[in-house]
């Protein structure tokens, strides 16, 4: 194991101030879960550690005594890595696969299905080879949720399901018609997101549960993975543990990055008060290109180490790969906005790590 690795698995609890940022912001939203039960999948990665430590924060803060049940394939494992959640007193850890788990006793007034980390699978990764698992784990999740007496669902799906960003096309909206192409090496990742998303729909108009739809872009915060194949994953390992800050391609491609606690404040807004069966896109609009942000990184997480660039860019003034949301439905509709700016995000999430070797 690494000692980055090392870092990842630590059973540090994430910062305080990011959980206090959460509540604060939702702070509104919370009553209709007062001595509710929850119902969690995908608990265990990334997201799921906010989802669940910023449900705590609130459950102290707020008097709100919710409880709730996280799926797991591993409760052990979870167990080990966290024991500050897996031990808490308002969560019970239930064994099973998303896909074929036998149901809980009990009404579960929430349920937020998260049992696939938001964002495209890094290429190549056999998990994104089939759409079949999201379909499956979907269908299972939704006739829990009906027949469970759940009033809200919480979907989170990915931006993947636009495929490839044209090249005119500065934000991806919410109305946007592409898709993800055949020959891409995550597009069964991608439809199978597309195809939850209509059975969310379906699920809505069909029943009483109010299913809520949060398309998913690229983030940074503590509990992400360094070694998971994302540029800024990887730019802050190089940062705090070499020399050297190496980018594989030319550099150019476009992304953007909402830090961790704004999407958790994200999440539970879209959770308590979205419009049923409609998508959001979560994430950040602020472009960045690969190789400014290893250069921030350097900058501001190392010691200005050096940055290598390993492929030029193409001779043709070819406009730059970009994966980049329109955010305004989420803003206009729902007031949500940028509340800590991208160099701040990296600086919280180095520290983090710095902090739990």
């Amino acid at each position: 194991m690494s000692p980055v690795q090392s870092r990842i698995n630590a059973t540090q609890r994430l910062p305080e101030p990011d959980l206090q940022h959460v509540v604060a912001h939702t702070e509104g939203l919370w009553d209709e879960i007062r001595r509710q039960r929850l119902f969690v999948t995908g608990g265990t990665g990334f997201v799921g550690r906010w989802i669940l430590e910023s449900l705590l924060r609130a459950n102290d803060l707020l008097a709100l005594q919710a409880r709730v049940v996280v799926l797991s394939r591993r409760p052990h494992t979870f167990a080990a890595a966290a024991p500050h959640l897996a031990g808490h007193p308002a969560i019970t850890l239930l064994e099973g696969d998303v896909r074929t788990f036998d149901y809980p006793d009990g009404e579960y007034s929430h349920v937020l299905h998260l049992a696939k980390e938001p964002g495209p699978s890094p290429p190549a990764d056999p998990a994104s080879a089939s759409p079949a698992p999201s379909v499956a784990g979907t269908e299972r999740v939704l006739a829990f949720a009906a027949a469970h007496g759940t009033t809200k669902l919480l979907f989170t799906s990915s931006g993947a399901v636009y495929g490839r960003q044209p090249e005119d096309c500065e934000r991806l909206t919410e109305e946007h018609v592409g898709g993800p192409s055949p020959d891409d090496p995550n597009a069964g990742y991608a439809l199978g997101k597309r195809a939850a998303e209509v059975l969310c729909c379906a699920a809505a108009e069909e029943s009483d549960v109010r299913v809520k739809i949060a398309r998913c872009f690229t983030f940074v915060g503590p509990c992400m993975d360094f070694d998971a194949g994302y540029a800024i994953g990887n730019f802050i390992r190089d940062a705090i543990c070499r020399d050297a800050l190496d980018v594989a391609g030319d550099g150019t491609p476009l992304r953007s990055y909402l830090y961790a606690a704004d999407l958790a404040v994200w999440l539970w807004t879209i959770l308590f008060a979205a419009d049923k069966a409609v998508p959001y896109n979560v994430g950040s609009q602020d472009a960045i290109s690969i190789a400014d942000l290893a250069k921030l990184v350097a900058r501001s997480v190392g010691g200005g180490q050096a940055v290598h660039i390993f492929k030029s860019p193409p001779p043709d003034p070819t406009p730059p790969a970009r994966y980049v949301p329109d955010t305004s439905r989420a803003a206009l509709q729902l007031g949500l906005t940028v509340e800590i700016g991208l160099e701040d995000a990296i600086h919280r999430t180095a520290g983090w790590y710095r902090s739990t070797h």
